[in-house]
């Protein structure tokens, strides 16, 4: 059995005292926790797609069982389906391991969905820190500082400002689907 992908923290210097099989264990479930199946435990990282080596890289830190997954930027580079994958699958380990994530981002498309809390930073000070929908009240402050609200954020203060009565904290868009969808069918 190969670790391609985890060969540094399996067998590099600082594994925990574990033995090869705890440490191929560990790395085992890992990988079934972030969603790649066996037939990746094998694959060369070169072979993986930009996504696949992220989930590589988080089930790397998994396998260590940290009490605290801090990630920096995991989705940057990434197409909006891999974005999603990724933070649906940071949710998830969230979800099903009750694990504190702190999930560091510029970028608040697909953010709005996957935290329960925003703190947004600038010039190393907290400037708004709450559930989602009522930090991108302020999505123009926001913008000044740099930082992006969702662009259905921006669709729906636009319909707001041409007279459509549409909820101003809906920041995903299933949501904007469900609210569009009820008027619609309040003005038949």
């Amino acid at each position: 059995f190969e670790f391609y992908v985890f060969s540094d923290v399996c067998y590099g210097p600082k594994n925990h005292g574990l033995s090869k099989e705890e440490i191929e264990a560990r790395a085992r479930e890992a990988l079934i926790q972030v969603g790649l199946d066996e037939k990746f435990w094998t694959q060369s990282p070169f072979e993986l797609s930009g996504g696949q080596k992220r989930r590589v890289a988080i089930a790397g830190v998994l396998a260590m069982k940290p009490e605290v997954l801090i990630l920096d930027e995991p989705t940057a580079g990434l197409d909006p389906k891999g974005r999603d994958e990724i933070l649906d699958q940071i949710a998830e380990l969230h979800t099903r391991m009750g694990m504190a994530i702190v999930l560091v981002s510029h970028s608040m498309a697909g953010i709005a969905k996957s935290v329960d809390r925003i703190i947004a930073m600038n010039q190393g000070g907290t400037v708004f820190d709450g559930p989602p929908k009522e930090v991108f009240r302020h999505y123009k402050e926001l913008e000044a500082m740099g930082l992006a609200a969702p662009q259905i954020t921006y669709i729906v203060h636009a319909l707001r400002e041409q007279g459509i009565p549409i909820d101003q904290d809906i920041t995903t868009v299933e949501e904007a689907r469900i609210a569009i969808l009820q008027l619609l069918r309040e003005k038949k």
